[in-house]
């Protein structure tokens, strides 16, 4: 019985190691300003950050379009084409139609090795063709129908400027061209989440105003013998994704978190988070107060702390308190099996946003994706309009690739500073966070008045707006990445060969005569060396 548990435990961790995603979700009376919310922590190793873009554009009647798997590039096929597509800035549309996605897997038999439809391309199609959340799910679940689905089990976070959704899917295996899926709205006083891990059980079977369902989600699973008992007991997740501990300890933990965070009552399920009880959270929850962008963004870079997970202060921390481990997420220690923290912010982000979708605005200038690459946690969320025409070169797709470092490319200049970062996490983040601060404090501070002379723009001329909010956020995310790069430099000098050079206010502080003072010979902190004597007794003391 153990085999077979860590077995599952090991094929879950395998999949995460590869898809490992986290989704936040508010609903508009959630929100502080109105707003609906949806972030997204693209997480793999394989996944260079950059921000894509589809221009609107017409196309002839009868015009295919190819589609390649996200993941690979690997050509799937020819699907008939929009004859009028939307602009699309990485995951919003012009219409402030966004959508986020986590893997679950799920069941292996139920993959389509010949569907055409992968996840990636189904939202990055339906970005290009949906003008509100509830199309958007109509497009994608008839994409596959007509198509076939190809990827694994799949959480989608869907919103608009008025509705939040939730979709799960999964394929139903080869020879069976289409998926069983159910959509449910998030009530607009609400928040959500899923992080790997298929979240909804029971649903409503007669309210199609919040909950919409393939016709067979419940008689397939029958059909499969996943589930024999009444329909209205039917839980999608219980079917189609049966909860074991990966699927508590590594996802449904980073739900918890985020839940834990805004509402007290969710400290119970602490213990389900830990994987030691079974009992569920609900698929959504009212939150204690009223959420913001700004929040939001600081949840993306959580890592468990001050909580049962936190993990910052146990030898694995190293004598800097980092709250990262290298992958992989198990390991083995005399025959027994120990498992890492998966926590919301992590080293192999390729990118991160938090989508603003706001109603009380014209479109072109109500939606913002609050973009950044690599880390959530050392990162800087810039905005960046919906309606945007270019995309900053720093983002620009084509400008260096995983294997190419760029010195003017945002992910590969992020991914330097965090290395940098990880190595004295304690000693260095203050320093990064202070960065990080001043620049999302300044977009934010600046938020009100670049909406209103969009506005005014808007009101006399639609194109003009859109250029204006084009070069804004292209300024911005120079800006950023500007200020990045002096960081890292920053960085580098201060704390160079172990030591940790003098200054103050950003500015080193010379002797008098001129020259570089003398730095700090800091060493490690006193609990480090305790540690060292316990376990080396007298090897290293000094004699006389």
């Amino acid at each position: 019985m153990k085999k077979i548990f860590l077995f599952t435990l090991f094929s879950l961790v395998a999949q995460i190691h590869v898809f490992a995603c986290t989704n936040f979700l508010v609903g508009k009376k959630a929100s502080l300003d109105g707003s609906t919310i949806i972030s997204y922590s693209a997480d793999s190793y394989a996944l260079f950050g950059e921000l894509y873009h589809w221009p609107a554009k017409k196309r002839a009647k009868g015009d295919m379009q190819k589609v390649y798997e996200w993941d690979t590039g690997r050509y799937m096929g020819e699907i008939a084409q929009a004859e009028q597509t939307c602009n699309v800035v990485g995951n919003m549309n012009e219409y402030q139609v966004a959508i986020g996605e986590t893997t679950f897997g799920g069941r292996e038999e139920l993959t389509n090795p010949d569907g055409i439809m992968d996840y990636g391309s189904l939202i990055y199609i339906t970005l290009q063709r949906a003008k509100s959340a509830r199309e958007a799910i109509a497009i994608m679940t008839g994409l596959v129908a007509e198509y076939g689905y190809y990827s694994g089990g799949e959480s989608f976070s869907i919103g608009d400027p008025d509705e939040i959704w939730v979709l799960e899917m999964t394929g139903k295996g080869k020879g069976n061209k289409g998926a069983v899926w159910v959509a449910v709205r998030i009530p607009d006083d609400c928040i959500s989440a899923h992080a790997n891990q298929a979240r909804i059980r029971q649903f409503p079977l007669n309210d199609p105003d919040n909950c919409i369902y393939s016709k067979d989600v419940i008689s397939f699973a029958k059909e499969k013998g996943y589930y024999t008992g009444k329909d209205e007991d039917f839980s999608f997740a219980g079917a189609y994704n049966p909860l074991d501990f990966g699927g508590q300890r590594f996802c449904e933990a980073r739900v918890w978190s985020f839940f834990n965070r805004y509402n007290k009552d969710m400290a119970e399920f602490a213990t389900y988070a830990q994987g030691k009880t079974r009992e569920p959270m609900p698929l959504y929850i009212k939150p204690d107060r009223k959420i913001s962008v700004a929040d939001i963004q600081e949840m993306m870079r959580d890592h468990y702390e001050g909580t049962v997970l936190d993990w910052t202060n146990d030898a694995g921390a190293g004598p800097f308190k980092s709250p990262y481990r290298w992958a992989p997420l198990t390991w083995e220690s005399d025959s027994v099996q120990y498992c890492n923290e998966r926590p919301i912010a992590t080293q192999q982000t390729g990118f991160v946003f938090t989508a603003q979708m706001r109603s009380r605005l014209p479109d072109p200038i109500g939606g913002i994706l609050w973009f950044g690459t690599d880390d959530a946690d050392q990162t800087v969320f810039t905005p960046m309009y919906c309606s945007i025409t270019g995309v900053p070169e720093c983002y620009r797709e084509g400008n260096g690739d995983l294997y190419t470092f760029s010195w003017t490319s945002s992910f590969w200049i992020h991914n330097w500073v965090s290395n940098m970062v990880y190595s004295k996490y304690d000693y260095m983040h203050p320093d990064l966070e202070q960065v990080q601060k001043e620049l999302e404090g300044k977009f934010f501070a600046e938020q009100d008045k670049v909406d209103r002379e969009a506005l005014e723009l808007y009101n006399k001329s639609p194109e003009q707006a859109i250029r204006f909010l084009t070069n804004y956020s292209g300024e911005q995310a120079q800006y950023a990445f500007d200020r990045w790069k002096k960081l890292g430099e920053f960085l580098l000098v201060k704390y160079m060969d172990g030591v940790v050079r003098k200054e103050k206010d950003g500015e080193f502080i010379r002797n008098e005569h001129g020259k570089p003072s003398s730095p700090q010979r800091v060493g490690y902190p006193e609990e480090f060396y305790r540690q060292v004597v316990k376990e080396t007794g007298d090897k290293y003391k000094v004699l006389y």
